[in-house]
């Protein structure tokens, strides 16, 4: 167990901004079910789930590509390999609006297990495969379906030379961990209260919920941080959920907020954890 002794310290972000603000976008493909209600018998496919999901390739994400291009900002994509290798163009899509393509399973409605080592770094790598040959790239972060990863899950990290990943949840800031002779850059998962999967969708809040999250959050941070050092908030959508037109108003409302501060800093996932690894945050 490490022994903390202290407040965790601040990171140094470009300009002297006073805080992050990150943009991630779940593109995501499933075998049995999506996030909209769940199988009754383990296996059996929920076709209606599995429809709904589907909402996210066909109409949410081009959506969210047009929004974000309006709004100036460059996102992170959680991507699952069985997405990327139905819809080849949604990466191209990405990659040509300057934005970052991570890794994010296999199947999200697949997890990996301690018990199946082989079948999980096959998922990593699959998944890996898959985004290199839509987005041209291979992927430099990852997050596990769910955050869900297994006692392997960060030595495959580092064995794949990955950057960054974010199946953690202990810090509000970035900060470089150890793993046998590597090392890789946590980006902690701190969008609980900016999340539309737990804030709208499942305990089915207004879709005002959502933007009062991110506005409690950014206010505490942004006075927090003279004090502290930067702060780091993140902003999560769903393709299939976030991308329909009840959440796009408050998303594109939370956005706009953050631009009427000075030093705030858009960055994606893949620039934070540079920064992060540049400082040697520990």
């Amino acid at each position: 167990m490490v022994g903390y002794d202290g407040p965790r310290s601040g990171l140094r972000l470009p300009g002297d901004a006073r805080i992050c603000v990150s943009v991630t976008i779940a593109f995501e493909a499933f075998v049995n079910h999506g996030h909209y209600g769940h199988s009754t018998k383990s296996g059996q496919k929920n076709h209606f789930s599995l429809s709904y999901a589907d909402y996210g390739p066909r109409v949410g994400v081009w959506r969210i590509f047009e929004l974000l291009e309006r709004l100036d900002v460059k996102a992170t994509f959680d991507v699952g390999g069985l997405a990327a290798s139905r819809h080849p163009k949604v990466l191209e899509t990405m990659r040509l609006g300057g934005h970052e393509a991570a890794g994010h399973g296999w199947a999200n409605d697949i997890h990996a297990a301690d018990d199946d080592p082989e079948g999980e770094l096959k998922a990593i790598r699959d998944t890996i495969s898959a985004i290199e040959a839509g987005y041209g790239e291979r992927p430099v972060g990852w997050v596990s379906p769910g955050s869900v990863g297994s006692a392997r899950t960060m030595q495959y990290m580092i064995d794949e030379e990955f950057l960054w990943n974010g199946d953690d949840a202990s810090d509000d800031l970035p900060f470089v961990r150890e793993f046998g002779s590597g090392k890789i850059v946590i980006l902690p998962r701190i969008n609980f209260p900016t999340n539309d999967l737990i804030i709208w969708q499942k305990p089915q809040n207004p879709p005002s919920a959502y933007f009062e999250g991110f506005k409690e959050t950014f206010d505490y941070l942004w006075n927090e941080a003279p004090r502290s050092g930067a702060r780091w908030v993140d902003l999560l959508l769903h393709c299939d959920l976030g991308g329909r037109p009840t959440l796009m108003p408050v998303f594109e409302r939370a956005v706009r907020y953050a631009k009427e501060h000075d030093g705030v800093w858009f960055a994606r996932r893949r620039d934070l954890a540079q920064l992060a690894l540049d400082q040697n945050r520990r």
